[in-house]
């Protein structure tokens, strides 16, 4: 309990966690802080090419085995099936509709590529090492979720809502293929590469993540303020009860797939994340009449701080007691 306890402290003092509480109480208070969007949206693009190179490079010095082939099955598989889970567990806390709880389940089988970035920092400052294909794992968990979200909101229905316009919005979604984009070119340039752009993709990487996390806490603190009203305590329940669950199923997982320390990590918290890019925009042009304030004050605004506050130090202390 203490290594916890000790081990969220060191994660709440980080300038990462601290920049993000900056921009959520900036929110909250109602300073007129800003982002502007473009500069947003540059961050947001650098981390995602950053990311995906890097775990590119890493697995250009290791060969392309069984253990990744079953890996990424396997976060696929669980991207499929853990919105079936999430939606049990909505039918058991809250009173939504079918709709409304398709389009929460959704995000919780896809993933929060900044949670996973976070964790990969906590496991560099305890010096845990993990698989560099754990990134091609979690671009395979963007998008099938998004997929059993829209058979659980069309169940019983003849509308199947999986037309050209979906199926592009899937594919083609930018931050998918940003990251896989990046994770090929790290592939293929191997540590060469690395070493031509390494100040670039290296030493400015958690200087970037700093001001991109100010910026996802103003959004999640605007989207509390705005959606408040809609969240009740069986909601809360869910942000905080789902990632946990998550957790387990990504941690048996991992034991089944012979995973290091840190891998095992890293899919706990890919399979405790809820996304708030890649399946919002997806809901949005499929599910148009669910509630967004729900679903993104959901995953932004109480799962997504709960992970970086107190869940990767319990996904921690979890993976280090059964591999110790």
């Amino acid at each position: 309990m203490n290594g916890i306890l000790v081990s969220a402290g060191n994660n709440l003092l980080s300038p990462i966690i601290l920049s993000f509480a900056l921009g959520f109480f900036a929110a909250i208070v109602r300073s007129d802080l800003t982002i502007p969007e473009a500069m947003a949206k540059a961050l947001s693009i650098y981390l995602l090419f950053a990311i995906g190179f890097k775990g590119g490079v890493s697995v250009s010095s290791n060969e392309f085995d069984s253990g990744v082939l079953m890996a990424l099955i396997a976060g696929t598989l669980l991207s499929l099936l853990l919105p079936i889970l999430a939606f049990a567990l909505l039918n058991v806390l809250t009173s939504l509709d079918q709709l409304n709880k398709a389009a929460v389940a959704g995000h919780y089988g896809s993933i929060s590529i900044v949670t996973f970035v976070a964790a990969t920092s906590a496991l560099e400052l305890y010096n845990i090492d993990a698989e560099g294909y754990m990134v091609a794992v979690a671009a395979a968990m963007e998008a099938p979720a998004i997929v059993t979200a829209l058979w659980l909101a069309s169940r019983g229905s003849k509308d199947s809502r999986m037309g050209s316009d979906m199926w592009r919005e899937i594919l083609l979604n930018g931050s998918i293929v940003l990251l896989i984009g990046a994770f090929v070119i790290g592939l293929l340039t191997g540590s060469e590469g690395m070493n031509e752009i390494e100040s670039f993709i290296v030493t400015p990487f958690k200087g970037v993540l700093c001001l991109f996390l100010l910026d996802i806490g103003l959004v999640a603190g605007r989207s509390l303020l705005q959606s408040y009203k809609h969240i009740t305590r069986g909601l809360v329940a869910f942000g905080v009860l789902m990632p946990l669950i998550g957790s387990i199923t990504g941690l048996a997982i991992a034991i089944l797939l012979n995973l290091s320390e840190g891998g095992a990590v890293l899919l706990m918290v890919l399979c405790a994340s809820a996304s708030y890019i890649a399946v919002p925009a997806a809901m949005r042009v499929a599910l148009p009449e669910a509630n967004a304030g729900i679903y993104l004050t959901l995953s932004l605004g109480i799962t997504f701080p709960f992970n970086l506050t107190l869940g990767i130090p319990l996904y921690l202390a979890a993976a280090s007691a059964l591999y110790s």
